[in-house]
């Protein structure tokens, strides 16, 4: 079955070329092309888009604005973010919010390729299809261009920053569903003890409220929901 794609781009010639790129390739399916952030929104009313391809800048909100309401709304399809200007700060947002990629035009096919298969090794990833994959490839795999915490150089307690945005991608999609520690690691492909290494560091930033739930017939456990990077501490 073919990913469901919509793109957004009030430019005729680049949604034209944009469409022309998806469609080139057979796992994908384009649904819509909107004009504006709006007309996207409104058409998740009656459809479930794999993936949005959408322009940064838009007619009636930017791509901050776009993602920001798109998960108020409860949707949490995997964007490709297009953008005329690389501005380091605007990267680093985009990715915050968890934004899969992003594309700096003009861009070679080649590289609008890249962006498509990353997202299939992430729905392989996520699905389990690929539980085979070592450490190294899943980091390849994460890793983002110049993104916020590039090279770990900022990170503290010796925790790897793209196997941490593995872990808020997955929290992200969860669309705020309070876990265990236990079920996070399951669906990630983590041990136990290294996903608690995680989960302590995200709590202490901000990122992840945790709550006791008593209804377990047994001994109380811990559960966290994930609240996005807006409130982290900035570490």
């Amino acid at each position: 079955m073919a990913y469901q794609v919509i793109i957004v781009e009030d430019d005729p010639m680049v949604a034209a070329i944009d469409r022309q790129y998806v469609e080139s390739d057979s796992r994908f399916r384009v649904l819509q092309v909107c004009k504006s952030g709006g007309e996207a929104l409104l058409l998740l009313d009656d459809c479930c888009p794999d993936l949005i391809i959408l322009d940064y800048y838009t007619p009636s909100m930017d791509g901050l604005e776009f993602v920001d309401r798109l998960h108020a709304l409860g949707h949490y399809p995997s964007i490709i973010m297009v953008t005329s200007a690389n501005d380091r700060e605007i990267v680093q947002s985009l990715l915050s919010r968890g934004v899969l990629d992003y594309l700096v035009k003009p861009f070679a096919f080649d590289r609008f390729r890249q962006a498509l298969d990353k997202f299939v090794q992430m729905q392989g990833l996520f699905s389990g299809k690929q539980s085979s994959l070592d450490q190294r490839a899943i980091d390849q795999m994460m890793r983002r261009q110049e993104g916020p915490e590039a090279g770990g150089a900022q990170m503290s307690k010796g925790l790897n920053p793209a196997t941490l945005e593995r872990v808020r991608a997955f929290l992200a999609a969860s669309r705020g569903q309070a876990l265990t520690s236990e079920e996070i690691a399951e669906q990630v492909h983590l041990s136990r003890i290294t996903i608690r290494r995680y989960v302590n560091y995200m709590v202490e930033a901000g990122e992840l409220a945790s709550s006791i739930d008593y209804q377990t017939g047994g001994r109380p456990s811990i559960r966290y929901s994930y609240m996005g990077r807006s409130g982290a501490s900035g570490r």
